[in-house]
């Protein structure tokens, strides 16, 4: 079975989405991050969509319950790499997707989950 990888980046979690999703997939990458999440008390998930072409309802609801469980979970959470494809995707299912905050890039994500965890408040949009 196919596995998104979860890399670790001292209090934050890195996700990189390198295959299209599928259900199945995306299933188990919210039970693997949510577990993650819990046995490294990450406080930060950081999820690279950039290699992402195309979403449908299914994913995009999966990225927004991410959110929530890792928002519970007491992490926030930061999308970066978003092909105007998918964003154009997500706004024609009517997605808002609450609880994500997006950027362009990791770099520029990082910096804005580092402003999210130092503020302790949810940030706002980095382009």
């Amino acid at each position: 079975m196919d596995r998104v990888p979860i890399l670790r980046l001292g209090d934050c979690l890195l996700v990189t989405v390198q295959v299209d999703m599928h259900d199945e997939l995306a299933m188990t990458l919210q039970d693997d991050l949510t577990n993650k999440i819990v046995a490294t008390k990450a406080r930060g998930v950081l999820i690279d969509i950039s290699a992402l072409e195309m979403v449908d309802s299914f994913i995009g609801r999966m990225l927004g319950n991410i959110a929530a469980m890792s928002r519970i979970l007491d992490a926030r959470t930061v999308v970066v790499g978003m092909q105007p494809a998918v964003a154009i995707t997500l706004v024609e299912l009517g997605l808002s997707l609450p609880g994500i905050r997006t950027a362009l890039n990791v770099d520029a994500g990082l910096a804005l989950l580092r402003r999210m965890l130092d503020e302790g408040g949810e940030g706002t949009h980095v382009d």
